[in-house]
């Protein structure tokens, strides 16, 4: 496995990571037995980086990945999980992150996060489920910072989501030494520009405040939900069909144009969508690991095969960046 490094750390992640999340459902609605099987797998195969949330499965996530954690033991896991801020607790934001920090450790059987991630939007103004600028660096930042000198975390996250401007100025602080960046293959603005009208959030280059910062970048949203399957079937313990981050306003919307990627395959680059659009996320550089959703360990073995093939090759990002040109002008 390729070990890549992560921002100014000092650590080093497997270029593949073990996602726990909901959207593939393995950690969260799977069989214990499959957890544990393809967990184990990972390990064998040398992944370091395991990344999970409260969120997913209302804690479920959390409690698996800690239960098969403690069964195997691996030496140097990575483990990263977050805080969702509600509504509700806005006004005593030090206190709630706390506490929802405390829940997750207690879930986890661990003392220590490696990486706690904020895992609110962020706008300029902030308002109902997101954080404002302000919030996040005047209260969150402070918080995150109580919590590793405690030595409860190792390193501050974010999850750039929401604004654009508002992520610039957040990563551009120099804050937050890690964050989950959108990028795929139908929106790879965070390391390029875009078409004229392109029917997805630009996110600006956003790469190149995560590397004047010295953040290490977990490329999150690489199938796009699953959407870069090129297929509407979903495993019976996926999810439905997850909300868009940073590309069309609808999953089909999605889906149809992942379809319209499907010459990279015809045309031998790689075996599957799939495949194409892990080893796109594998070429960007700026990226330290990215996050593939499964439902099942046989899921796992074919990111896996798609990673041990490598970035795809320039010929193959042309040809992709060409597809793409079509796109702009239409309805997001």
């Amino acid at each position: 496995m390729e070990m890549r490094g992560y921002g100014r750390s000092g650590m080093r992640l497997s270029a593949l990571g073990f996602g726990c999340g909901a959207v593939g459902g393995l950690m969260v609605r799977g069989e214990p037995r499959d957890q544990e099987r393809a967990v184990a797998r990972a390990i064998e195969a040398g992944v370091n980086y395991f990344d999970t949330a409260v969120q997913y499965g209302d804690g479920e996530s959390e409690k698996n990945l800690g239960r098969v954690l403690q069964s195997l033991k691996p030496a140097g896991a990575v483990v990263g999980t977050k805080v969702r801020l509600p509504p509700a607790d806005v006004g005593r934001i030090g206190d709630a992150i706390t506490r929802s920090l405390d829940g997750s450790l207690a879930r986890l059987r661990l003392e220590r996060v490696d990486i706690f991630h904020l895992h609110n939007s962020i706008t300029e103004s902030g308002g109902g489920p997101a954080l404002s600028v302000r919030q996040v660096l005047d209260e969150v930042v402070p918080a995150f910072e109580r919590l590793r000198q405690a030595g409860k975390i190792r390193f501050l996250g974010l999850t750039a989501v929401g604004e654009t401007a508002a992520l610039h100025q957040v990563i551009g602080s120099g804050k937050f030494d890690s964050a989950q960046v959108v990028y795929n293959m139908l929106n790879p603005s965070a390391a390029a520009a875009l078409p004229a009208n392109y029917p997805a959030q630009d996110y600006g280059r956003l790469f190149n405040r995560t590397r004047a910062a010295g953040t290490g970048v977990i490329g999150i949203r690489v199938l796009a939900g699953g959407a870069l399957s090129g297929s509407a079937t979903r495993h019976p313990i996926a999810s439905p069909p997850p909300a868009p981050i940073g590309s069309a306003l609808s999953y089909d919307a999605d889906v149809a144009r992942a379809r319209r990627l499907q010459p990279l395959v015809d045309e031998g680059f790689a075996a599957s969508l799939t495949e194409a659009a892990t080893r796109f996320a594998l070429a960007q550089p700026a990226i330290g690991t990215i996050l593939v959703g499964i439902a099942t360990p046989e899921q796992f073995e074919e990111a896996l095969t798609a990673v041990e093939k490598g970035p795809l090759p320039a010929a193959a990002l042309d040809r992709l960046s060409a597809l793409r040109q079509a796109f702009a002008g239409e309805v997001r």
